[in-house]
């Protein structure tokens, strides 16, 4: 099984890809958190809750949110908005080990003037965690279960006329796709070797 150590040095060895950044467009970031458990490391997820306004509205997501004019970094953002998701102060009880690719996002099937920056923080033990009105539910999955390629699955999605498969996780009743499914696939790849990030398109 992978450790937090073995995280952090695919890290260390990873270049991660930065868009360009212009006036128009706008920033957010989210934290992939981490956590050694027994002989495998969970990875921190929320699921989404459902609102008509948000384009990833009930979607398995990491915490985050965009970059405010009151934060210093979209580093800052990330922590910022996982603290008031799901109540975990990364300042305090997190330590950051890397990043993955800057995301172009895309929601409902069509390009967004914003791009996401993923990080990646370790936390020690089990931190009691409580979900604000955004987040439905916080899921921890264990790592080994996203790196064996035999718990990938396809979900269906239809846009403009096109009826796609896109790929999947499917953990207990979460499916954890599109562009957290991105990310999760840089960071698989890096961990097995690869040069990230994942070898997949999103047409989301």
């Amino acid at each position: 099984m992978v450790t937090i150590e073995e995280i952090r040095a695919a890290l260390d060895d990873h270049q991660p890809k930065r868009l360009t950044r212009t006036p128009e467009i706008k920033v957010a970031a989210v934290a992939a958190v981490v956590r050694q458990v027994d002989d495998d490391v969970e990875v921190l997820f929320i699921h989404r809750a459902e609102d008509p306004a948000d384009p990833w509205s009930g979607h398995m997501a990491f915490p985050g949110g965009r970059v405010e004019t009151a934060d210093d970094t979209s580093m800052a953002a990330a922590v910022r908005e996982t603290r008031e998701e799901v109540a975990l102060d990364l300042d305090r009880d997190g330590v950051l080990i890397g990043r993955l690719s800057d995301v172009a996002a895309v929601g409902r099937g069509r390009p967004l003037s914003l791009v996401i920056v993923p990080f990646v923080f370790a936390v020690d033990g089990l931190p009691a965690l409580r979900a604000n009105h955004e987040v439905a539910a916080v899921v921890w999955v264990p790592l080994g279960f996203l790196l064996d390629r035999s718990n990938r699955s396809t979900v269906p999605w239809q846009h403009g006329g096109l009826q796609l498969e896109l790929p999947c996780y499917r953990f207990r009743d979460h499916v954890i796709w599109g562009l957290t499914f991105g990310m999760v696939d840089e960071l698989v790849s890096l961990l097995e070797g690869g040069e990230g990030p994942g070898r997949w398109m999103d047409p989301r």
